[in-house]
């Protein structure tokens, strides 16, 4: 086996984690950080001899993938971290084996392909997707931005990207990931990570990219620029279906598209929501004015 450790962050995965492990039996230790789970997860864990580690997340920073990162013992230096519902292929598997034998980088991006409505996304923005996943474990952790902990989208690290110090590279292979089974997983995921983007909005929309890998720095710099622009769902919808072709994907990238547009309403709004609780009362009757007259 390849020697390399691999993080599993999971609750209530029943479903999805015995495939997610068959894709890394072939490296020598696997963890699966479990959140109390009540369907059986850890004995699906241990039964295909992963070591299982309970997880009890008291509402603050650092959440589960950072506390896994610098509390678990790990037997080697090089980390893979995968969800439960994602899997890695073959040609990813033979990628990392051979960037084990080169060393050229502190870490590497991996591409995820995303199942959608009984069928692969190619386009849309979402593929492909650079994740980095595969690192030395002392090197990395995930941003910890303003507000993450209260923003209600769980104990678990999503949008938030590794920091890593020192040179990251990309792996050949795919990781596919299939984390939406049917529209209801989706708008409920979204929903909750809509909790996140939305706080990050009000609390980090000044954050200093300075010192940042220069790809997510520009991601940032971007993403600020976004927030200011008018009809964001509509310009989210038309970014995604139309400047990333996600026409092409036919009636599956049509429904993604339009549920992207819905995902930045949401942001949108409840960005706004914060704002207006945080404000005193006549800067919320001001604004109030200002909103009738346009």
């Amino acid at each position: 086996r390849a020697p390399i450790s691999v993080l599993i962050p999971a609750r209530n995965e029943a479903a999805n984690l015995a495939a997610c492990l068959a894709s890394v039996a072939w490296c020598d230790e696997v963890v699966v950080v479990d959140s109390g789970s009540t369907d059986g997860t850890p004995d699906i864990a241990r039964a295909a001899g992963a070591t299982v580690v309970d997880f009890k997340w008291d509402g603050r920073l650092p959440k589960k993938k950072n506390w896994a990162l610098a509390h678990i013992p790990w037997k080697h230096e090089w980390i893979f971290i995968i969800d439960a519902d994602e899997r890695c292929t073959p040609p990813l598997a033979a990628a990392m084996r051979a960037a084990l034998a080169q060393t050229r980088h502190q870490g590497y991006y991996v591409n995820r392909r995303f199942w959608f409505l009984d069928g692969w996304l190619n386009h849309c923005g979402y593929f492909p997707s650079w994740n980095l996943r595969f690192f030395r474990h002392t090197l990395g952790r995930y941003e910890m931005p303003p507000g993450g902990a209260a923003a209600g989208s769980g104990d678990n690290e999503v949008h938030e990207h590794i920091e890593l110090q020192g040179s990251a590279g990309y792996l050949a292979g795919e990781m596919e990931h299939y984390a939406f089974p049917d529209i209801a997983t989706w708008v409920e995921k979204h929903n909750r990570y809509s909790n996140w983007e939305a706080r990050l909005q009000v609390e980090a929309a000044t954050e200093d990219a300075a010192g940042l890998d220069p790809g997510l720095a520009r991601k940032r710099r971007l993403r600020r620029l976004a927030w200011a622009l008018p009809c964001r769902p509509l310009l989210r919808f038309l970014y995604h279906y139309v400047w990333r072709a996600g026409f092409l994907d036919g009636y599956r990238g049509f429904v993604f598209c339009r549920l992207m547009g819905w995902y930045e309403f949401l942001c949108a709004v409840k960005a706004r929501e914060l704002r207006r609780t945080r404000q005193p009362r006549w800067i919320d009757a001001q604004q109030d004015r200002a909103d009738q007259q346009r």
